[in-house]
């Protein structure tokens, strides 16, 4: 039997009707763990195992498949219909303002922060409320430009994928916007917290015109979700 290709979200072909939850890899997925069983999924073992190689997974649930990528990809794969749902933190939203995601629910994990770091050393001296002109190494351009603005400070964004606690003592730059849970990797590098952005935690995630088009399926898990989180 010929299986045609199904439009799932704006320019997206799948070969198969499935609904797909895209999942951010590491730390963020480890928490999200004990949410995913309270909903009654349960993903294969790989799904876990950070040596693993593959990307996509099957479930207890034969129409749903779970998808193991980067964490700023999340965001895409729902926006351009690849996946109809997802679990990205809300500083992934902020950055990339998708009209196309709707994020009904806070899921609750994944807590941390958006947060300005500067070295030690400068701390004592510096004023936050004097600053006109900032260089900032960030993988979070576009709220850092949109936070500095709206306090009239130009910024001068140097995007950087990772290691951005290294930029201020090679001399990239001075100050950097990371997400920071503990502290402790600032700490290690010598650098402190001096201002915060936003709380940040992991959203569940929907492709627009999947809720439109898929209402019984993809609301099923919404409130699938939203029972797991109020369980917790």
């Amino acid at each position: 039997m010929l299986i045609m290709p199904v439009i799932s979200g704006e320019g997206a072909l799948r070969n198969d009707d499935n609904l797909v939850l895209a999942l951010p890899r590491g730390r963020i997925l480890d928490e999200l763990m004990p949410l995913l069983s309270r909903a009654g999924i349960e993903p294969e073992p790989a799904l876990s195992d950070s040596d693993s190689r593959r990307l996509s997974f099957s479930t207890n649930h034969p129409e749903l498949t779970l998808i193991r990528v980067r964490s700023f990809d999340v965001a895409t794969f729902v926006a351009f219909g690849a996946a109809e749902l997802g679990v990205a933190g809300n500083d992934v939203l902020m950055e990339f303002d998708y009209p196309e995601i709707y994020a009904p629910l806070d899921l609750k994990v994944g807590r941390c922060r958006l947060a300005v770091a500067e070295p030690r050393e400068m701390v004592a001296g510096d004023d936050p409320a004097r600053w006109s002109h900032v260089r900032v190494a960030t993988k979070y351009p576009k709220i850092t430009r949109r936070y500095f603005a709206a306090r009239g400070v130009q910024a001068e964004c140097i995007t950087l994928s990772g290691a951005m606690e290294l930029a201020p003592s090679l001399g990239l730059c001075r100050r950097i916007v990371d997400l920071v849970a503990t502290g402790k990797t600032l700490e290690a590098n010598g650098l402190v917290e001096v201002e915060r952005i936003a709380e940040v935690s992991a959203r569940l995630v929907v492709n627009r015109a999947a809720l439109k088009t898929r209402p019984d399926e993809v609301g099923a898990w919404i409130e699938r979700f939203r029972e797991a989180v109020d369980a917790a």
